[in-house]
């Protein structure tokens, strides 16, 4: 399942506690500065699985996870509930 992470950098501090629980090394700290002088997060979502690790560590709030959902497993789910409509939140 691919991820994809969006970060708010004009609120971001650049901390970095995102970067250290990344388990793809997906993030970085930006080169340019946002409207406050810090360097904040950036991300390169080209590995992203979506396990939200950043956005659960971040103590500003400014990261939101998505996740693709692979039609093929929500039909599977569907299937096993015997025609029972799941809806899947992620």
């Amino acid at each position: 399942m691919a991820g994809k992470i969006k970060i708010n950098t004009e609120r971001c501090k650049g901390c970095g506690l995102c970067i250290t629980v990344c388990p793809k090394n997906g993030i970085v700290l930006s080169k340019h500065p946002n409207k406050h002088g810090y360097f904040p997060a950036q991300a390169n979502n080209h590995d992203c699985n979506g396990c939200a690790a950043c956005a659960t560590i971040c103590p500003d709030v400014v990261i939101e996870v998505s996740r693709e959902v692979n039609i093929v497993e929500v039909k599977e789910i569907k299937k096993q509930n015997c025609g029972i409509k799941t809806k899947i939140n992620y």
